[in-house]
């Protein structure tokens, strides 16, 4: 894990708000120790969940999106320190592996103009770059046993996942993805917009259901492909289940679960299905934080779920005086992956 920059215990201290009388997750999450290998670390850490941050928006950049999800990470780390650690959920299951180091790639990027043919060629070799980091990373995280729970950067990450997942479990994944575009655009070079149809076409996705397309956004072409392979792809949309009511959101949640839940499977979430959500592709209509949490809760309460990635926020593109509140929404769905998970030790 040579691209990895390791969140050091001095680093937890400097974003931990001690209070008398309170004990915080910073004050009990793990990190690597100085000198200490990652991999080596990770396989016998007693730490159940690994947290690992992805700081870019290359892939964002790439599918003509704003930039700025690469700043999810600073925000939801400093949210996630300040957690209570209580009986509800503890912050010593967690280790903070740290971020992928692409400060180089990010400098790459900034004077590269997506609408140049040659530089969206630059910017997909970027992201094929990355790729096989986040692959690597996810792949030795698995491998040892822990979960991965994914931060920042934009939905091209979901390729990495799935991949890195599938080679340490030995065979393809399913994936569920809570968002308002199905991402399985064609193989026209590497974005955030087709992570999934990669991830699909080279074999390591088995099954994908989309939770909640947006109608007004989602090609004619990608319906048909997707008509196609109906058998291994489907999805519903927030306009039939909150618009037309003609979906009950419980029952598909219910539906989702039995199209993938026979294998392991990644939960993905773009919070660019949520409304004004500061994002590369902000929404003013969609589900609510509260589904979105539900959404959380029920695909983690499986034995197969085998990672969760919460991406495309950009605090950054919020208001100035806001820019916290997307780290504490990122909070809230790491605890709530991880109190729904534990529970199914306790059944």
């Amino acid at each position: 894990m040579e691209k990895l920059i390791p969140f050091t215990i001095i680093d937890l201290a400097k974003v931990t708000n001690h209070r008398s009388g309170e004990i915080k997750f910073g004050e009990k999450m793990m990190t690597i120790p100085k000198g200490v290998d990652p991999t080596s670390f990770l396989k016998t850490s007693e730490a159940k969940y690994v947290i690992f941050g992805i700081p870019e928006d290359i892939g964002v950049r790439a599918n003509y999106g704003r930039p700025g999800a690469a700043s999810a990470w600073d925000s939801a780390i400093g949210s996630i320190a300040n957690i209570q650690h209580n009986r509800f959920c503890k912050g010593s299951q967690i280790l903070i592996l740290g971020k992928l180091d692409v400060c180089e790639e990010m400098k790459d990027v900034e004077h590269l103009n997506f609408n140049n043919v040659d530089d969206r060629t630059k910017l997909s070799q970027l992201v094929e770059k990355i790729d096989k980091e986040v692959s690597h990373i996810i792949f030795t995280i698995t491998k040892s046993g822990k979960i991965p729970i994914v931060i920042g950067g934009g939905h091209n990450n979901s390729y990495g996942n799935i991949k890195g997942t599938a080679l340490a479990k030995g065979k393809s994944i399913n994936a569920i993805n809570f968002d308002a575009h199905s991402d399985f655009r064609i193989l026209e070079g590497r974005h955030s917009g087709n992570g999934f149809s990669y991830a699909y076409e080279e074999g390591f996705l088995k099954k994908y259901f989309i939770f909640g397309l947006h109608e007004n956004y989602t090609s004619k072409s990608v319906l048909d492909i997707i008509k196609k392979i109906e058998d291994r792809v489907r999805y519903n949309t927030y306009d039939s289940i909150n618009i037309r009511k003609e979906k009950n959101f419980n029952q598909e949640l219910v539906h989702a679960l039995e199209f993938i839940q026979n294998d392991s499977y990644g939960i993905e979430i773009d919070l660019d299905a949520i409304p004004n959500i500061a994002s590369s592709a902000m929404t003013l209509s969609g589900f609510s934080i509260e589904e979105l949490r539900q959404f959380v809760t029920y695909f983690g309460k499986n034995k197969n779920a085998a990672y969760l990635h919460i991406c495309e926020g950009a605090p950054d593109l919020g208001e100035e005086k806001n820019n916290h509140l997307i780290g504490k929404l990122i909070g809230y769905l790491v605890t709530d992956f991880i109190k729904s998970h534990n529970s199914i030790e306790a059944l």
